[in-house]
């Protein structure tokens, strides 16, 4: 048996010092292997949206390529697609469980309507990405002043004055998204909380917007979830901030 009282106090702190260093890698690893099994499951949470998107859209008319509800899935894509990006970023910048469970329903949640909207226009044989500029959909002319539950009548006055090939509403620029990834903590769940708040006001703009140009049943379905379940969610968000204010 090895007397350890023979080990030399300066060998020993060596030896726990080189452990501790060997555990700081393995600890970021950690934190990366989170995010990486995040986005595997959003993969897989798209394929199964991909596929009832298909279904759902069986037995229906075809919507043109230039129609209200290609351009709606076409961009209301590409806006869900920065909404997962931002849930992940706070994902790894903080500890907060209430901004991770947000972080994490919001990012499941969009790439999941994101997989539906990619299924409808493949199921309508239209191209993923259009002739038109991004948002010309918004500018037609809504469907004789006809809006569903409620909803369109103030997308119909951002319509007016939106620009085909503008920014879309409540995008986050690249300069955001790059502060956002250098903060954490609290100054990152601020940041994330007010870019997210606008860009949920941005979609329900979007979702209202088609909602005024289209009867198209899965595409008002969709639209009208969207519309309720961000809007309770900027509630929330706005409450949030106001704690951390």
């Amino acid at each position: 048996m090895t007397d350890r009282s023979d080990t030399p106090p300066e060998v020993g702190a060596e030896a726990a010092d080189a452990a501790s260093s060997d555990d700081r890698p393995h600890r970021g690893l950690g934190r990366w292997a989170v995010v990486l099994a995040a986005a595997v499951a959003l993969v897989v949470v798209a394929a199964v949206a991909f596929s009832v998107g298909r279904l759902s859209t069986l037995g229906e008319p075809t919507p043109s390529t230039t129609s209200a509800e290609a351009g709606f899935a076409r961009d209301m894509q590409v806006h869900h697609q920065q909404g997962v990006e931002l849930a992940m970023i706070i994902r790894d910048a903080t500890d907060d469980d209430a901004t991770r469970l947000l972080a994490y329903d919001i990012a499941t949640t969009q790439a999941q309507q994101s997989g539906q909207m990619y299924a409808w226009l493949a199921e309508w044989g239209l191209p993923q990405f259009g002739a038109e500029p991004a948002m010309t959909w918004m500018t037609q002319p809504a469907d004789d002043g006809e809006t569903h539950g409620g909803h369109g009548d103030g997308a119909n006055d951002a319509a007016a004055t939106h620009e085909p090939g503008g920014p879309m509403p409540g995008l986050a620029t690249p300069e955001q998204i790059e502060e956002l990834e250098s903060l954490e903590g609290v100054e990152a769940e601020r940041m994330f909380l007010e870019l997210m708040i606008a860009h949920h006001q941005g979609a329900v703009e979007m979702a209202e917007a088609v909602l005024a140009r289209s009867d198209y049943p899965v595409v008002v379905s969709l639209a009208e979830a969207i519309v309720a379940s961000q809007e309770s969610e900027i509630a929330l968000m706005e409450d949030m901030l106001a704690e951390r204010s």
